[in-house]
C-alpha cells in the first residue's frame, strides 16, 4: 500500500536549509497497523504530512496504492486525501454544537452523497468506531473525551478510505481513556483489516501497533516488530 524510496525534505534555502528528512525508505503493507515514533524534532511530523498527502518531498519517491503521490499537484493531492485517506487527529476537530451523526456524515454531503446513503454509512463508521447509538444525536461537546475521539474516527472511516493516518491521537486524552481509544484501532486492524499508520512520541502508544517504525534526525534508525502487542480485548476489558 505505501512505498516510500529514499524520501527528502529540505526546508528554506542557502545558508538557511534544513533537512527535515534525509534518504527515509520504509514499505507498509495492506492490513498492517505501524506506529512510527520519535522524539520532538524527529522528522516524524513531516514524514506525517507527506504520508497524508499534505506536502511533497523534495526528492524521492512516494507510492500510496501504486499512484506516484510525490509528484502530484495541490488538487490532484487533496483528491486522494478526500478518497483515500482517513484523518484522526490530537485535537479532534469536531464541531462542537453539532450532533454526533451530523459531524461524522458532512464529509459525505461536501462528496456529493445522497441524504439516505450518507446517513447509513454514517451510522456504520460510528459503530465500526464503537460509538452506541444512543449518543448519535448527542451533540459533541456533551460527550467524554474518549467519545469524542471515537466520532472523529468515525468521521475517518465515513469514506472508507484505505489508509486512516492517525496524529497524537490519545494526547488529549487521560492513560484509561487513551487505552479504550488505542483498542478502537486495534480492533479496527484486527477484524476489518484497516491499514492504520499511527504517529506518536510515547513508547507505550506504539506498542498497539503491530510493528514500530523509529525515526531520530530524520532517518530511521529502527523498524521492528512491537515487543507487546496488546489485544484489543484487552484494551476494551473483554
Amino acid at each position: 500500500m505505501i512505498d516510500v524510496r529514499n524520501i527528502t525534505k529540505t526546508y528554506g534555502h542557502g545558508d538557511t536549509a534544513f533537512q527535515a528528512l534525509k534518504g527515509v525508505s520504509f514499505t507498509i503493507n495492506d492490513g498492517e497497523f505501524v506506529a512510527i515514533m520519535g522524539p520532538s524534532g524527529s522528522g516524524k511530523s513531516t514524514l506525517m504530512h507527506i504520508l497524508g498527502c499534505l506536502d511533497t518531498p523534495t526528492s524521492g519517491t512516494y507510492l500510496l496504492d501504486s499512484k506516484d503521490v510525490s509528484t502530484m499537484n495541490d488538487e490532484e493531492l487533496a483528491d486522494i486525501r478526500k478518497d483515500n485517506i482517513g484523518f484522526v487527529f490530537q485535537s479532534f476537530n469536531l464541531l462542537p454544537r453539532t450532533t454526533v451523526l451530523r459531524n461524522v456524515l458532512l464529509p459525505l454531503v461536501y462528496a456529493g452523497v445522497g441524504e439516505e446513503e450518507r446517513e447509513n454509512r454514517a451510522k456504520k463508521a460510528l459503530i465500526s468506531a464503537g460509538m452506541d447509538e444512543t449518543h448519535f444525536l448527542h451533540k459533541s461537546n456533551e460527550l467524554s473525551g474518549g467519545q469524542i475521539q471515537r466520532v472523529a474516527i468515525a468521521r475517518a472511516l465515513v469514506n472508507d478510505p484505505t489508509l486512516i493516518l492517525a496524529d497524537e491521537p490519545t494526547g488529549n486524552l487521560d492513560t484509561k481513556t487513551g487505552e479504550i481509544v488505542l483498542g478502537t484501532f486495534q480492533k479496527l486492524n484486527e477484524d476489518h483489516g484497516r491499514t492504520i499508520v499511527l504517529i506518536t512520541h510515547e513508547p507505550d502508544v506504539a506498542e498497539h501497533a503491530q510493528r514500530i517504525i523509529m525515526v531520530r534526525d530524520g532517518q530511521i534508525i529502527s523498524d521492528t516488530k512491537a515487543h507487546k502487542q496488546r489485544s484489543a480485548r484487552h484494551a476494551f476489558g473483554k
